[in-house]
């Protein structure tokens, strides 16, 4: 299996048992900043930065 295939599956996993233990609301706030970092992240990035990412991502595509 993939490695990011086994991080999705670790990450609903996470999200599952914070939800049965923490209940609904804080579950959904948790999963929600998790989400919301990495493109608040992405947002900072100068427009020559996010070319730059970008063009490392196609570069990987390729590989």
């Amino acid at each position: 299996m993939a490695n990011k295939a086994v991080i999705v599956i670790g990450g609903v996993a996470v999200a599952f048992i914070a939800l049965k233990l923490l209940g609904p609301l804080i579950a959904t706030l948790i999963v929600l900043g998790v989400i919301a970092l990495p493109v608040a992240a992405y947002l900072m990035l100068d427009p020559s930065q996010r070319r730059r990412l970008r063009g490392q991502a196609r570069k990987r595509l390729g590989s």
